[in-house]
């Protein structure tokens, strides 16, 4: 049996779709492509149990729809796999139509197709009433569900829960998924397999090429914030984390095999405590600090402790990427983000005094924040910059996702500017607020313009220590004017 992992190009004036391994959905008109963490281990669980993959990015290997689709009926793949968000569901549900008809006039191709990701989790019965889509596997675990399924349809293997599917015309289902998995099972990823040199280089959060990415655990360890769309595929009591001997053994692979510069971990948020300490103990002992920069998710008062932080940057640590959200206190706690205003700066400051380079994320468009509220973000990003404690950012706008409790505050009180999955895509104001569309986009361009004052440049002058420095901040630079076009009026 042959199994396709696909991303089917998404062909768009908007720019390049980034949809693989993101908690948000945008569209980018400087391509960012990030590796599929999950699917790249189901791909990886499906060849060490003998059975074909095709590893199948069109988006991030460049192709048109036409090519691809040529492509894709060439293979002739008994299984396409595709993971899917909420602005691109419709056109998910298309293509999936289209390619069931062109398996029917292609003799003994009896194509199946499977949908995973946050937004079939939500809403699960809704792909297969909209579309011909055979399977819907919904959680997280989904390369554990998928070796499950053609298992099933090979060996006649007992389902596990978190499966939809059709029988005799009538939706059925294998009950809610657990996420009980051990991640410690995982084979390392095959990253030839997955081509892993398709995300090396075109990412914004490498200052060191190639790189790749590793997810130490699943997600978040918070997993609270109403606003996350992971949080319905990982909800935080499930967090789970594999050991620290069994990260750093992949990091010596990608060490010493594949020359890798950077590695950022894609953890929602990477495990802290004895493990954290551990971790950081074994990167020194086996001299991988002195070979590659790391990088990972962290919540702002998730270290409070200036010594950890010596640690992880003694261990190779580099860039740390904090959700900030908001400088309003309403919000913060509306948003569940279990953070005080008052947190932010010290934090921050005591990071950067441990020698890291701190990455912010920001959103607008709240819709009970007045415009006043909005620019005392814009205020602190400008501070944060100003004060050297912060290098680089990142702005969206708010986005409720189905499944998530933002969704379903605004459902309950009327807050929708409309229900067109089309129009979640970072593009527009989907929230009713005293924010139009106009000031978001505006407050989300002051954000990433917000590190623009003669002491921010003048640090940045400063740390030049060789090429590298130099690389990276021209990069950094033509991703900050795409970010303005992404939001221009």
């Amino acid at each position: 049996m042959k199994i396709s992992i696909s991303y089917p190009p998404l062909e768009s004036k908007k720019g390049i779709p980034l949809l693989a391994q993101n908690r948000q959905f945008q569209w980018f008109r400087s391509p960012t492509y990030i590796y599929p963490m999950v699917p790249a281990y189901a791909a990886t669980l499906l060849k060490e149990n003998r059975y074909e993959v095709f590893w199948d990015d069109g988006i991030a290997e460049e192709l048109n729809y036409g090519e691809w689709k040529e492509r894709i009926i060439k293979e002739k793949p008994d299984i396409i796999v595709i993971e899917t968000k909420t602005p691109v569901i419709k056109r998910h549900w298309q293509i999936i139509d289209e390619l069931k008809i062109e398996s029917l006039k292609i003799r003994n191709w009896k194509l199946k197709i499977v949908l995973v990701g946050d937004h079939v989790t939500a809403l699960p019965e809704e792909s297969l009433y909209y579309s011909k889509v055979d399977y819907v596997l919904t959680g997280g675990d989904y390369d554990f569900l998928l070796l499950n399924l053609v298992n099933h349809l090979t060996k006649k293997e007992e389902f596990e829960p978190g499966i939809y599917y059709r029988e005799n015309g009538e939706i059925k289902n294998t009950g809610h998924f657990i996420l009980n998995h051990d991640l410690n099972t995982l084979p390392f990823i095959d990253r030839d397999l997955t081509k892993w040199r398709l995300y090396a280089y075109k990412n914004g959060n490498y200052k060191y090429t190639p790189g790749t990415y590793t997810m130490a655990a699943r997600d978040c360890w918070y997993g609270k914030c109403t606003f996350c769309s992971w949080t319905t595929i990982y909800p935080g009591k499930d967090y789970r984390q594999r050991s620290p001997q069994n990260l750093l053994n992949e990091i010596g692979i990608l060490v010493e095999k594949y020359k890798v510069k950077e590695i950022m971990d894609d953890s929602g948020t990477f495990p802290v405590g004895d493990w954290l300490q551990e971790f950081c103990q074994g990167m020194i002992e086996r001299g991988y600090n002195k070979k590659v920069a790391l990088s990972c998710n962290m919540r702002i008062n998730g270290i409070k402790d200036l010594e950890i932080w010596k640690l992880m940057k003694r261990a190779g640590f580099r860039l740390i990427l904090f959700g900030l959200e908001s400088a309003n206190q309403v919000t913060l706690d509306r948003i569940n983000k279990n953070l005080k205003v008052e947190e932010i700066e010290p934090c921050l400051k005591m990071c950067k005094e441990a020698g890291f380079e701190p990455h912010i994320t920001a959103m607008m468009g709240y819709p009970w924040e007045t415009k006043k509220e909005a620019q005392k973000t814009v205020d602190l990003a400008r501070d944060l910059f100003k004060k050297g404690y912060v290098d680089t950012l990142q702005a969206t706008i708010v986005i409720p996702y189905p499944g998530t409790p933002l969704y379903k505050y605004c459902k309950e009180n009327n807050l929708l500017n409309f229900d067109d999955y089309d129009r979640f895509d970072q593009r527009e104001q989907v929230m009713k607020s005293e924010l139009t569309t106009e000031d978001v986009k505006e407050l989300t361009r002051d954000l990433y313009k917000s590190f623009i004052s003669p002491q921010f440049i003048w640090q940045k002058i400063r740390a030049i220590r060789g090429l590298d420095d130099i690389k990276f901040l021209f990069r950094a630079g033509s991703k900050v004017l795409g970010h303005l076009m992404d939001f221009k009026k």
